[in-house]
């Protein structure tokens, strides 16, 4: 019946909103969590609600984020941090990030002002495009020996930012990759990159010396 199809149709509704209005799966000591396997038992860290902007500075003054966590008597090990995780809390000071991450995502960091540190672990073999955007309070930063690139517009806005480490892993240099880092004085840039993104240096309004290898075939 016509009534019979309208409950079901409403049941159906209610499912799939329900599937999709919570971006997190748990949350364990302040901490938001997404399942990624669970066979394998693996968490990467992400927002509170079903979007980054959902809540104002749910993270805030210095987080250290474990290996492991435990919900429903499993224990999931964290190997990612996920797209814009932390994006946007501005009053997020310091932040730990285990061995056990392999990846962080793209926005994971993206303007969090107040963040003046942060030591990534060699575990990490890639972080995406944003990681750190306007991270303007962020100093230094040292790159993990097995990441290979350095995507676009990854410290774009970082203007407090005056020493970078590469690995000599990385190959390329996106877009606006260093835009608007205004106090950056010098760059080394590593042996085995091949292409350097367009405005990459765009607005470093302070460096004095830059070295281009001689394997860059596109710039």
């Amino acid at each position: 019946t016509m009534k019979t199809t309208k409950l079901w149709l409403t049941k159906i509704a209610v499912l799939l909103y329900s599937l999709t209005a919570s971006a997190h799966d748990f949350e364990v000591g302040g901490i938001y969590y997404d399942i990624t396997s669970s066979t394998d038992l693996t968490v990467k860290v992400t927002y509170q609600g079903d979007d980054y902007n959902n809540y104002s500075n749910e993270y805030s003054g210095a987080v250290a984020i474990s290996s492991s966590v435990t919900y429903n008597s499993k224990t999931y090990s964290v190997t990612s941090i996920g797209i814009g995780a932390f994006r946007d809390c501005s009053e997020l000071t310091a932040i730990t990030i285990p061995e056990s991450v392999t990846s962080i995502g793209s926005y994971a960091f993206s303007g969090c002002s107040s963040l003046t540190t942060i030591n990534i672990p060699e575990s990490v073999t890639y972080i995406g495009v944003c990681a750190f955007e306007g991270c303007s309070s962020l100093t230094s930063i040292t790159i993990p020996g097995n990441v290979t690139s350095i995507e676009s517009g990854i410290f774009r806005g970082c203007s407090d930012l005056t020493a970078i480490t590469f690995p000599e892993s990385v190959t390329n240099i996106g877009v606006c990759a260093f835009e608007g880092c205004s106090r950056l004085t010098a760059i080394t840039i590593p042996e085995n990159v091949t292409s350097i993104g367009r405005s990459a240096f765009y607005g470093c309004s302070s460096l004095t010396s830059i070295n281009i290898p001689e394997g860059v075939t596109s710039i």
